[in-house]
């Protein structure tokens, strides 16, 4: 599998799995100076600040480790710099959607873990 075809896959699986559940998708891949948010959603007033790790399915390490405190700080700028533009006040949470495909790109699992770190 590519690495980049496999991350845009887990954003695509996870985007269905959000709208499927109520969420509305606000935007995808925002990109300011201090990173990229991968999906950022609404549902019942709170803005949900999505982080996506897509591996395959026979990976040994969890998804969700790859979200370090260097990569949660980054995040936490980023939604700062989102809602500073957007003018959108509301509480908020960050979310890591683990996506484990097959070798053919095929959805897996979903592992959706939302408050997965305080912002």
């Amino acid at each position: 599998m590519i690495r980049n075809k496999t991350g845009v896959w887990g954003e695509i699986y996870t985007a269905r799995y959000l709208r499927d559940r109520g969420y509305e998708i606000l935007t995808s891949n925002y990109v300011c100076r201090f990173g990229e948010l991968d999906i950022v959603a609404m549902k019942g007033g709170v803005v949900c600040f999505v982080e996506v790790k897509t591996r395959n399915q026979n990976t040994v390490v969890s998804p969700k480790e790859a979200v370090d405190s260097n990569k949660q700080n980054r995040l936490e700028m980023a939604a700062k710099a989102f809602l500073s533009v957007t003018k959108i006040k509301s509480e908020t949470r960050f979310d890591v959607c683990e996506v484990l495909l097959d070798d053919n790109a095929k959805l897996f699992s979903i592992n959706y873990i939302e408050n997965a770190f305080q912002g």
